[in-house]
């Protein structure tokens, strides 16, 4: 093996080591169904800020996204970042975090089809959202693996990605099958110290990089970019430097709105407010989560801006997907120093994605578990038959997810954006509307759910049939951004004229009772 290689090899084996040292100590603490898919409800404001913002942003954020956004846009995509730190976190802080805790707490809801369910008394919802969780999130988590093993195949060239993703699966499944919520919680505040010092040392270093010479010579150097001959997709020095995006402001607007409102229908994002503890939790996680995801966020578009400058214009092998590794390779391949960074920034990204697929396979793993199956079975299930459904079913959704990885789909970003947008244009009109109006029905809610499948589902079907898979992929973030819409609307303005009865009006007074007059 090569230094850099063996510097990687420790990182990773002391990484490993920790990760299943906090699952093995959080084994005893997981011992019912609340503690293991909501930490009991008691989680501090430090573990769920950086289970919020570890849960955002995977290795598919630096290497699809900033990768991608950074290479044909330039400066202007760190609004993407801007974006998510302030609309994506922010503000979904603000607005539904403590709304979220009580009102799941007063229905004894734990998961998004168990809020659906006790929020307006439907059964069939739970089942409807429970299946579009499973079967939507496979893809979305294999996005994380493939995100993760280009990155280490950039490192371990002989090595089969496969591979790696193998052991990302293995890691994964142990950690969270042994200790549940609670053990994510404390990973993911090792994991998010490890990211925001990673980031940080990572945009130093390439910001002192021969080819882009700082800040100051950042924006000088792109200005005076011009593509190379035989470029396929040919970008101006002064595309590169429209802090509006120039020619893709559009396209910079619909990412904008799809990878920041979307974390407000996302349930493995929603799910950290239903585990935090107390109201003063509340407001310093805010503060922290939002810091948390400033500095990813925004210093994952920055690095992705340089990447034109450092590579020489030359798209690498590989395609989109391989800009950020080739880049990581070439700043981080000489001297001592940079071969310890090179081991941290994989860390990094290894920690990056097993929050966000820990978040996902919970999820996923829990609406069979624990909201489809019961429902299924008439005589019911015990709670620890159902511990045992949970554990078994979060075992099933890794080896699923890692087997969709394996197959040959090139594009990560289309393959996360669509995901993304199906669950969140589902579920963000009757989530949200469902926290603030006593007026929404169950009739409403419903319209909601199946407007944000049908738009999504109609508008892929249409484009597919016309020019190619592939094409409605490249258009999913304008149809989760309709879906999302759309979901949004439609809730509002089917309740309208359908009404909900006395008894119904009498049974959401009592649930609204949780907020106070």
């Amino acid at each position: 093996m090569t230094v850099p290689q063996i510097y990687t090899v420790a990182a990773l084996c002391i990484y490993t080591a920790l990760m299943i040292f906090i699952g093995c100590i959080s084994y005893g603490k997981s011992r019912n169904l609340d503690s293991f898919l909501i930490g009991g409800r008691n989680i501090g404001a430090w573990a769920t800020a950086f289970a919020y913002g570890t849960t955002y942003f995977s290795a598919v954020v630096f290497v699809g996204y900033a990768g991608q956004h950074g290479w044909n846009i330039g400066i202007g995509a760190i609004w993407i970042g801007v974006g998510n730190a302030v609309l994506g976190c922010l503000l979904s802080w603000l607005l539904f975090a403590n709304r979220t805790r009580k009102m799941t707490k007063k229905l004894n809801a734990r998961t998004m089809p168990d809020y659906f369910d006790k929020r307006y008394n439907s059964k069939g919802m739970k089942i409807l959202a429970a299946i579009i969780i499973f079967v939507f999130l496979v893809p979305y988590s294999a996005a994380v693996y493939k995100g993760l093993g280009s990155l280490f195949g950039a490192v371990f060239p002989n090595v089969p990605t496969w591979v790696w993703m193998m052991g990302i699966a293995v890691l994964t499944a142990v950690y969270l099958v042994a200790g549940g919520y609670i053990a994510t919680s404390y990973t993911d505040l090792v994991q998010g110290v490890i990211m925001i010092a990673g980031v940080v040392m990572l945009v130093v270093t390439v910001l002192r990089h021969e080819a882009v010479g700082g800040i100051g010579g950042l924006i000088e150097n792109l200005s005076s970019f011009q593509p190379l001959p035989g470029d396929p997709n040919p970008v101006t020095g002064s595309q590169l430097t429209n802090i509006f995006g120039g020619s893709s402001f559009r396209f910079l607007c619909f990412n904008i709105m799809l990878t920041s409102f979307g974390t407000w229908g996302l349930p493995q994002m929603i799910g950290k407010f239903y585990a935090i503890k107390d109201t003063a939790a509340i407001k310093r996680g805010t503060i922290i989560s939002t810091f948390f995801c400033v500095v990813i966020g925004c210093g994952a578009y920055l690095i992705g801006s340089t990447s034109r400058l450092i590579l020489g214009g030359q798209l690498p092998q590989g395609g989109i997907d391989a800009v950020i590794p080739t880049l990581l390779m070439e700043v981080l391949s000489g001297g001592k120093m940079g071969t310890i960074l090179l081991a941290i920034i994989m860390v990094l990204l290894l920690s990056a994605s097993m929050s966000t697929l820990q978040s996902v396979v919970l999820t996923s793993a829990s609406a069979v578990a624990v909201d489809l199956i019961p429902l299924l079975r008439k005589k019911g299930i015990k709670p620890e038959s159902q511990m045992l459904l949970t554990r078994l079913f979060c075992l099933a959704f890794v080896a699923c997810s890692f087997i969709f990885a394996t197959q040959n789909i090139p594009i990560i970003v289309s393959l996360m954006s669509f995901s993304w947008g199906v669950v969140s244009g589902c579920f963000i009109g009757p989530y949200i509307w469902g926290l603030f109006s006593r007026k929404i029905t169950k009739a409403g809610a419903f319209a909601g759910i199946l407007s944000g499948l049908i738009t999504v589902g109609c508008a892929t079907l249409v484009i597919s049939l016309k020019s190619g898979f592939a094409a409605a992929a490249a258009k999913s973030p304008e149809m989760g951004v309709a879906a999302m819409a759309i979901s949004v609307i439609i809730v509002p303005l089917v309740s309208a004229f359908t009404g909900n009865t006395e008894s119904e009006k009498k049974r959401v007074n009592e649930i609204f009772a949780c907020f106070g007059k």
